[in-house]
């Protein structure tokens, strides 16, 4: 299965990306893409939805060709970062996202937050009618990536093996 990574974060090089560049290590048999570049996305405009930037171009040609999708986000002020909301508006129109499955995932420092911004990003998901295979609220005080790019946590990892398993 060809899976698209995305990081919500606005933040390059955020623990959200650095834990989707990881979880490979833990799930095999997969091909795994990461795209982290939604912070380069210019604001999007609906005058330029016919004749998008490339980076845009490429983007949708991206989740295109992938099977499935996987946004990994933080919270910011009880929501989704702005960098993920404008990257979602830029397929509005086009439907990359219309039957696509896509897992939801929040990783953020500790319980409870993520649960707005995951409520936030199932309504985009939906408003997209992508086809939402599974929610996981994730915490960075249960999972950790090391210097290696390996994932650290037990209980965590099983909860991410647990998941692949069930949608093979």
């Amino acid at each position: 299965m060809n899976i698209l990574t995305i990081s919500g974060s606005a933040q390059k090089e955020s623990r959200n990306e650095q834990f989707l560049k990881a979880i490979p290590t833990v799930i095999a048999g997969h091909q795994f893409t990461h795209f982290n570049s939604i912070t380069d996305f210019p604001l999007f405009n609906p005058q330029l939805d016919n004749t998008p930037p490339e980076i845009i171009l490429s983007f949708k040609q991206q989740l295109v060709n992938a099977d499935m999708v996987i946004i990994s986000t933080p919270e910011y002020v009880y929501n989704i970062p702005a960098v993920l909301k404008n990257a979602l508006e830029w397929i509005t129109s086009s439907g990359e996202l219309y039957n696509k499955k896509v897992i939801a995932i929040t990783y953020t420092p500790n319980t409870p937050r993520g649960e707005k911004a995951m409520q936030s990003l199932l309504w985009s998901l939906q408003a997209l009618s992508a086809k939402i295979i599974a929610e996981l609220p994730l915490y960075q005080s249960d999972l950790k990536v090391s210097k290696d790019g390996t994932l650290q946590g037990d209980e965590a990892i099983e909860s991410i093996k647990t998941l692949f398993d069930f949608i093979k």
